[in-house]
């Protein structure tokens, strides 16, 4: 047996800049944010009918351990009853755990549940207490630069020569552009819960618009930055991932489910797949397929 699994709806806190205004907030609080803002605008949802939560995150340790998925369910709220676990596979985590209760929901086990996932860079940044075992070196297994993320993406550019780096700057700078419009447009406030965030110098506050962003980036200006990984290389802070803070929560369930419960149905998985790569070429990666 095999049933249609839908997105309900899907939130996000504003995302912050690693240790910026999100400094002195715990990362399981942003997360217990994100299901709580998810729950309020899904009031035909009772928080009993959750039969699973799985949350994700890439460093599990400190605010980001002791099982975010029962911890965060626990504090946002809900019953004990609802089990829930953590995800761990990096980059991909928040899109495992939508899988892994999608295929749950498929197969009939459950009908209803939240994905999410969270990740504090600020507290926990890149490779944090991280011991690899030596043989990945010592058998060259991996390359010794292996984490870090803009040395694999300068490798990218070498197995492509094609993507320059002014076509880097390019689809950097359209990516501010659509970002700043769409903040104009209000499509993307929508979808942002907002959080409480407290900053050292100036107290608390309430986010309620990312902070990365910045919609008066030019292709001049990103044609200066520097090449931090590489000598003449094309990965920049402009035109490469930001090292960010924030929570996602997504509400999963059964077509018939929804439909039961008179939810909005927002998209329907039709697929996933994931696929290992070699480890010089980490930014290569396999999505969901939502129609």
């Amino acid at each position: 047996m095999s049933r249609t699994v839908v997105l309900v709806d899907a939130v996000r806190t504003p995302f912050g800049k690693a240790g910026s205004m999100y400094s002195g907030t715990r990362a399981d609080d942003l997360m217990v944010r994100a299901m709580r803002g998810l729950l309020e605008r899904n009031p035909k949802v009772s928080p009993d009918a959750i039969e699973d939560v799985a949350i994700a995150a890439a460093t599990q340790t400190g605010d980001q351990g002791m099982n975010l998925g029962r911890s965060a369910s626990l504090l946002a709220g809900l019953p004990v009853t609802v089990p829930g676990y953590s995800v761990d596979r990096w980059c991909a985590g928040a899109m495992t755990s939508m899988t892994t209760l999608a295929g749950a929901i498929a197969i009939g086990s459950i009908d209803i549940a939240i994905a999410g996932g969270v990740e504090h860079m600020g507290n926990h940044p890149i490779g944090d207490g991280l011991d690899p075992n030596p043989r990945f070196l010592a058998e060259r297994i991996v390359e010794q630069d292996a984490l870090a993320m803009g040395a694999t993406a300068e490798r990218l550019h070498d197995r492509f020569p094609q993507l320059t780096k002014e076509r880097a700057d390019r689809y950097a700078y359209n990516s501010q552009m659509k970002t700043a419009a769409a903040y104009a447009a209000g499509k993307i406030q929508r979808d942002l819960i907002p959080t409480a965030a407290r900053i050292p110098e100036m107290g608390w506050g309430i986010a309620t618009v990312d902070e990365p962003p910045r919609p008066t980036t030019t292709m001049e200006g990103l044609a200066t930055l520097k090449t931090p990984f590489r000598a003449a290389g094309r990965v920049t802070p402009g035109n490469s991932s930001g090292l960010n803070d924030g929570a996602t929560a997504a509400l999963l369930a059964s077509e018939d489910k929804a439909k039961e419960l008179g939810l909005t149905i927002k998209a329907k998985l039709v697929s996933y797949a994931f696929a290992g790569v070699v480890s010089a070429h980490l930014k290569l990666t396999k999505h969901l397929l939502f129609r």
